[in-house]
């Protein structure tokens, strides 16, 4: 079955679109756009200048017939612009309706040529345009070529305009080398360019493209990226101009509080004030991750919850009902599952964040209140009970509740290590051996690779006249390459994962000049080390480099080089920060549509996912096991501690803050602890004396035995410890260490008569000194004997004992056998 989780307050979309829209505004204010104008000497000339220029080359191409349609389209537009106020055509264009959108442009010229005794065609219409924006007569707007669809646009503005330029663009030399197919498309974005500014393609500048980039829509985008990386190559933009355009198109950075309090549509125009004042005020002292979480816990979960039930609050003074009834849903959250049948059912279940939730809530309102003392003018209004309490935020229940989900996930995956080592290297064998293969076999052939049968197509575009793409048996498309990347990138990630134990963003992270070198100064010895970027904190760290790491990191390398021998520097984006790092030689990075982007963690973790997947390893329910990266960091550390690494020396390797946070990632299994123990008594043996340790002789074991003999008084036990002697004087009843049952009862209470008697004659006869050492004796009797019946109501009372183990179980079941046998 599936299950989603329903938030409390589900914001609205922060559309990448719009965010990417106003990063594109402010790099257009540094690389401006060139100005289309209205006036150029191509578009001053007359109808007839015009029509002469189109009858000559290179404007006049192809069939006689094409070119007759064009012509008569060109006429009649001619014609129909002249109707139109403007000293040139562009002007005359501008002032037409023809001009606001490319969908249904062509209804106003048709209609007046109805009227005007002619009978055009539509498909006439469109080539007659195509023909006056190759001859420069008229450039249409970015927006309005950006949405046509015109098929011929390249090929005529490449031979109008520029063919030695689109010929060096088409053989440019690419990252991963994209197929022949992008490329036209990203050249036609660079014929759009052309028709809306004119000129050549030495012209263009970083502005145009980004200027198409902000009018182009679906998989038009991903052509205009190409489009600037075939551009880049030819070296015309300046050296700041963008590298890429996915650093300004994919995401947009970080946003104001202001932003993040919008997103929920806080209605009291007071309270969103106060909050995106309050998240201004903390914006200095927190990481851009925390203040998003603080907004979605404040405005979210807290303030969007309580407006959505009760209407028109305005107020951070909670009535109890309110306040209670907010924490009760907090607390829980509905998920929805589809059941076999297909119907959709929903359970609540506790919620994971309701403490972060609760902690942050109190947080604010202690914040007003403290604040409220400095400023009382502008946070005094605000200051109000929080309906959190101290006890609400206690966070030790949840810890452990952690610390023991994430020691089962490692002791569950620590033994199946091996196994997932093992089909990691196989798994990309296997994807080498199929794409050799397919780089081997003719097209239209059929081979066999690991018993199985795959048909190549016939023909293929992509650049190198190898295919990509097989049908199997089954009628099925799998695409070789791609499955041979996942399958190295995911060797290569359980492999440095769990050799290092590195975080997922230091992975990212690893770059070329991450492997440095050491000599050790007393044997001259160059050791590899492996130095590790900060991630979560600020505290850099070197890690040895072993043989088999050092395996897996010349693989990646050799992978990623470049034709110059150099690994590539590519551009990494901070998915906290939501800021573009500086370009650096990254490991993890590869070609995608002619330009290196790194990794992105959704796709090592889809590597991750497929390599389970082929393995078939299940958990103990029988569902298949799934790792996350996190895990080797855990399994790395256990696995470290168990054989011996000090806890200390792992801290540093983990780059732990405290060694604290290094023992919670170690999950040391009960039988490992009783091993240790009894080796650290077996060490410390090895350190004390040996006569410490000598075998006991019949005299002393019979001295010992009979030690708990001569413990039996006439008012019960004495406890005093083996070898020590009676420092009371047998005084019993004065004795802290006597035992007393409920047996003793009538002897105590037979002193304790005897007690009084004997006080009242000291006390008549003035004997004080018997007098105050009877009264400790009487003292004595009374605590004895209020501890026999302290136990006796113990006993009597009802007592929870509790429901007993699995392990309590079977170990009373293997009792019970050996009685019946």
């Amino acid at each position: 079955m599936t299950t989603t989780t329903v938030p409390l307050v589900t914001p609205p979309a922060l559309t990448a679109k719009s965010l990417a829209g106003s990063e594109i505004d402010a790099q257009l204010q540094r690389f401006p756009p060139r100005s289309p104008g209205t006036d150029w000497p191509t578009t001053r000339i007359s109808r007839e200048e015009v029509l002469h220029r189109l009858e000559r080359p290179p404007f006049k191409n192809g069939k006689d017939s094409t070119h007759q349609m064009r012509m008569v389209g060109a006429r009649l537009l001619l014609r129909w612009l002249e109707t139109f106020e403007g000293k040139t055509w562009q002007q005359r264009w501008n002032a037409s309706p023809g001009s606001a959108t490319s969908v249904g442009w062509t209804e106003a010229p048709l209609a007046w040529g109805i009227v005007h005794g002619r009978r055009p065609q539509k498909a006439g219409l469109g080539s007659g345009l195509l023909a006056l924006v190759c001859a420069d007569v008229i450039r249409p707007s970015m927006p309005w070529l950006a949405s046509s669809l015109s098929p011929h646009l390249r090929e005529a503005i490449e031979a109008a305009r520029d063919p030695r330029g689109f010929a060096e663009l088409r053989d440019a030399r690419m990252p991963g080398q994209p197929d022949p197919r992008r490329t036209s498309k990203a050249l036609k974005a660079v014929a759009r360019i052309l028709a809306a500014k004119g000129g050549g393609i030495d012209d263009i500048v970083v502005g145009d493209v980004l200027e198409l980039l902000l009018a182009a829509t679906g998989t038009s985008t991903s052509h205009t990226r190409l489009a600037y990386a075939l551009l880049q190559s030819r070296g015309q933009f300046p050296p700041d101009a963008p590298k890429t355009l996915r650093s300004i198109e994919i995401r947009a950075g970080q946003v104001s509080p202001a932003q993040l309090v919008d997103r929920f549509d806080v209605k009291c125009e007071p309270i969103r004030d106060l909050l995106v004042g309050y998240l201004t005020e903390r914006q200095p002292s927190v990481d851009y991750v925390t203040l998003v979480q603080l907004s979605r816990n404040l405005v979210g979960y807290f303030w969007a919850d309580l407006q959505r039930h009760h209407p028109g609050i305005e107020s951070l003074h909670l009535a109890p009902e309110v306040r209670d009834a907010w924490k009760a849903r907090i607390a829980v959250k509905t998920v929805k599952y589809r059941m076999p049948n297909g119907t959709v059912a929903t359970t609540t279940e506790p919620r994971i964040a309701a403490l972060s939730i609760r902690t942050a809530v109190r947080g604010f309102y202690l914040d007003i209140a403290e604040w409220a003392l400095d400023e009382p003018e502008r946070w005094g209004p605000w200051a109000a009970p929080a309906p959190v309490a101290e006890a609400d935020c206690s966070a030790k229940k949840v810890e452990q509740e952690v610390r023991t989900r994430s020691d089962a996930r490692t002791r569950e995956r620590l033994p199946v290590l091996p196994a997932l080592v093992q089909a990691a290297a196989r798994r990309l064998n296997e994807a080498k051996e199929r794409l050799e293969a397919l780089e081997a076999a003719d097209l239209g052939s059929t081979i066999t690779v690991l018993g199985e049968s795959f048909t190549l197509p016939r023909s293929t575009e992509r650049a190198g006249g190898k295919p990509s793409t097989v049908v199997d048996a089954t009628g099925a498309r799998r695409d070789f390459r791609t499955e041979e990347k996942l399958a190295f990138y995911g060797w290569a990630t359980v492999e440095i994962l769990r050799h290092t134990g590195m975080r997922i963003e230091e992975l990212r992270e690893l770059g070329h000049h991450s492997i440095i070198s050491y000599k050790l100064p007393t044997t001259g010895e160059v050791i590899p080390l492996l130095q590790i970027a900060p991630s979560k904190t600020d505290q850099e760290r070197l890690l040895l480099v072993s043989p088999e790491l050092a395996d897996v990191l010349s693989a990646v390398i050799s992978r990623v080089r470049g034709h110059d021998g150099r690994v590539p520097s590519v551009p990494s984006y901070d998915l906290h920060e939501k800021v573009w790092n500086p370009p650096m030689p990254l490991l993890y990075q590869w070609p995608v549509g002619g330009e290196n982007r790194t990794i992105s963690i959704t796709t090592i973790r889809q590597s991750l996912n497929t390599l389970l997947a082929d393995t078939g390893i299940t958990d103990a329910h029988g569902q298949p096991l799934t790792f996350q990266p996190h895990d080797f960091r855990r399994i790395f550390i256990t696995d470290a501690i168990l054989n011996g690494l000090p806890p200390h020396i792992a801290q540093v390797i983990a780059g732990h803050g405290h060694i604290g946070t290094t023992m919670g990632y170690a999950a040391i299994y009960p039988e490992d602890a009783i091993e240790a123990h009894r080796a650290f008594i077996a060490r410390r043996r090895g350190l004390r004396p040996a006569g410490e340790y000598r075998a006991v002789t019949d005299e002393e074991w019979q001295e010992f035995l009979g030690h708990f003999e001569r413990r039996k008084l006439a008012l019960g036990q004495c406890g005093r410890a083996y070898g020590s002697s009676c420092v009371h004087e047998h005084a019993c009843v004065r004795c802290p260490v006597l035992i007393v049952g409920p047996d003793e009862r009538p002897r105590l209470e037979e002193i304790r008569e005897n007690l009084h008697a004997r006080i009242a004659e000291a006390e008549r006869e003035g004997w004080l000194g018997d007098v105050e050492q009877l009264t400790v004796s009487l003292t004595a009797t009374h605590d004895k004997i209020s501890q026999i019946d302290a136990t006796e109501r113990r006993k009597s009372s009802p007592v929870f004992v509790g429901m007993p183990t699995i392990s309590e179980l079977v170990v009373r079941e293997a009792e019970n056998r050996d009685k019946a046998d």
